[in-house]
C-alpha cells in the first residue's frame, strides 16, 4: 500500500461499511414509509401498545378502506401486526407496531431529522 486513502466510486469518498455510515441521511429513509398515510398510521401507532382499527382511521382522516390498504401493505413489510377479536357482539380489528416497526420508524424519523437540520 502507498498510505493512500482507499475511495469509493468516482472518488465519493471512503470506501467500505464506515463509507455508507457517513453517507447522506436520505439512504437511512423507508421507502415505505414515503406515503403520508403510512407514514400518519405508523406514527399514530408508535406511542401505543395497541389501537382499534377506527381509531386510527378517525386519527389519519382516511376511509376504511384506503387505511386497509396502507396497513396491508405495512403488515406485509412486517411493521404493523393485525389482530381481529370481538367486543361482545362486535368485530374489532387491532393494530400494532412490531419491533422491526417500531426501529424502522425511529431511523426514517432520525433521517428525515438529520436532512432538515443539515
Amino acid at each position: 500500500m502507498t498510505g493512500e486513502e482507499t475511495t469509493g466510486p468516482a472518488g465519493a469518498g471512503p470506501a467500505g461499511p464506515a463509507a455508507k455510515r457517513a453517507g447522506h441521511p436520505r439512504h437511512d429513509l423507508a421507502p415505505l414509509l414515503n406515503a403520508p398515510v403510512r407514514l400518519s398510521v405508523v406514527a399514530a401507532l408508535e406511542p401505543l401498545d395497541k389501537a382499534e382499527f377506527g381509531f386510527v382511521r378517525d386519527l389519519v382522516e382516511v376511509s376504511d378502506s384506503a387505511l386497509s390498504k396502507q396497513v396491508a401493505a405495512l403488515e406485509e413489510a412486517g411493521w404493523v401486526a393485525v389482530r381481529k377479536g370481538r367486543v361482545g357482539r362486535r368485530p374489532r380489528t387491532w393494530l400494532s407496531l412490531t419491533p422491526e416497526g417500531r426501529t424502522v420508524y425511529q431511523r426514517h424519523l432520525a433521517a428525515l431529522r438529520a436532512i432538515a437540520l443539515g
